[in-house]
């Protein structure tokens, strides 16, 4: 099996294990939004936010670290599964003890215990999936993340429509459902005869601690361009609109969801990749040149369908939010690219050029987030991210093919990015015969990257690379 059709065939098994579950939640975002009211829903969703922000400081960014360590050929992964269970061990700790700090926070004071109880068995769940997803146990990862999905949605279920919990209920299944899968891992893996204290190494601990602390910032990055618009929107227009705006991010998470399962598979591929440097610049280009052409067409179709799906996903209170998910499907597109960008860090260890570049976009995310947001809404933040995601982009297209150089398909990339903002705006200003304005953007598109498009199979299906 060459080296293409080892990512096509983790890609495959990890669209299998994630997309049909998550294809559930989507399933029941009608129930969601029936059950919980536009302000219930926007504050549940920005516990979880919270929580989320503080998920990388309390394992100090060793789920990013145990993947990269554990994943490279000559790794001894017993020891840096030991190391990095210590280091998570002390970062919770810690986290622990600095825990009633949450009671500042007027916002988070009635739910203290569900962040505290999100964030603990969330960091314990993602390090055991990532060593599984390092030691290419790529079929159990896909399981637990089946698992963990189907486990949550029942709680929601009981919680939400048998008990009544509202805000506390949605929460709480996440909790149920990362330490019920978090106890499959270990059982199922034998994840005790992999970690003894013997194993524990010091040295390799300040190595994980060296790549793993700048991670922490990087997502810190990310989560606060996430965070500053829904905090920003209810600052400003209330929870019920912020409610609105954070069901418009459910179908952009659409395009994450399907970039983030081919990315999961060429991480590994990228780092388990042998050294030599050009046939690493020879991959990582055909690989571009078809994660380009994926992202923009997948992109585009689903600004088509924007206004369809949010009548078929959401209740009617929340059919407003089809205004904002073009805008946001193209900062998904965006970001897809550049959570790919990021893989070049990871391989070369290079976490420090990751935060710089995302400090950068949340910097402007924050920024542009305080200029919109009170003229323009919902929509204002919305702007905000897809052009913080642009920024980045930009400096990553710059700053990525220094450290390991390969083709970045510049002249489709542009021509394609300007399509596709081109059909955003169109459906966002609902201008006249906007559907057959938005599908000649779309057939341009098509045009442009299809022919990479089928490169990039004919390499997969190929019996022998040249």
């Amino acid at each position: 099996m060459n080296r293409y059709q080892k990512l096509a065939s983790n890609t495959v098994i990890l669209a299998i294990g994630t997309f049909g579950s998550k294809l559930l939640v989507f399933l029941l975002m009608p129930l969601y939004t029936a059950w919980l009211t536009t302000a219930e829903y926007g504050a549940a969703e920005m516990i979880t936010g919270i929580a989320n922000f503080l998920i990388p400081i309390a394992c100090v960014g060793v789920s990013t670290g145990i993947f990269r360590f554990a994943a490279e050929r000559e790794a001894d992964q017993k020891r840096v599964f030991s190391s990095s269970v210590a280091l998570l061990g002390l970062g919770l700790g810690g986290f622990l003890l600095l825990s009633p700090l949450l009671l500042l926070i007027p916002y988070c004071k009635p739910y203290v215990w569900l962040v505290v109880l999100y964030v603990f068995f969330a960091d314990l769940q993602a390090v055991c999936a990532q060593y599984l997803r390092a030691i290419d146990r790529t079929t159990l990862f896909a399981g637990q993340g089946i698992l963990n999905t189907a486990l949550t949605i029942a709680c929601n279920v009981l919680f939400l429509f048998v008990f009544e919990m509202g805000v506390e209920g949605y929460v709480l299944s996440v909790i149920v459902g990362n330490l019920l899968t978090t106890a499959f891992i270990v059982l199922r893996a034998k994840l005790w005869r992999v970690f003894s204290i013997q194993n524990i190494d010091r040295r390799l601990m300040k190595d994980l601690l060296r790549f793993s602390l700048p991670m922490i910032p990087t997502t810190l990055c990310w989560l606060i361009t996430d965070l500053s618009d829904r905090a920003m929107v209810t600052y400003f227009w209330g929870e019920s609109v912020n409610g609105v705006y954070a069901a418009a991010y459910k179908i952009p998470t659409i395009v994450n969801l399907v970039a983030g399962i081919f990315l999961q598979a060429w991480q590994f591929s990228a780092v388990s990749e042998e050294k030599d440097e050009t046939a690493c610049s020879h991959f990582y280009s055909r690989v571009w040149e078809g994660f380009l052409s994926v992202i923009m067409i997948g992109g585009a179709g689903l600004i088509l369908l924007s206004r369809f799906l949010s009548k078929l996903l959401l209740n009617v209170a929340f059919f407003e939010a089809w205004r904002y998910m073009p805008t946001l499907l193209c900062a998904a597109a965006l970001e897809a690219l550049v959570s790919f960008l990021a893989s070049v860090y990871l391989v070369r260890k290079k976490s420090s050029h990751s935060f710089v570049t995302a400090l950068a976009g949340a910097l402007a995310n924050i920024a542009l987030n305080l200029w919109l947001i009170p003229i323009m809404g919902a929509l204002g933040a919305a702007i905000a991210t897809l052009a913080s995601y642009a920024l980045v982009l930009v400096l990553r297209l710059i700053d990525a093919p220094r450290i390991i150089p390969f083709k970045l398909c510049l002249p489709r990339l542009c021509i394609s990015t300007a399509l596709l903002l081109g059909a955003a705006a169109i459906m966002t200003l609902d201008v006249k015969a906007r559907i057959w304005w938005t599908l000649l953007c779309i057939l341009a598109i098509c045009a442009l990257n299809a022919p990479a498009l089928l490169k990039g199979v004919r390499a997969i299906v190929a019996k022998r690379m040249k």
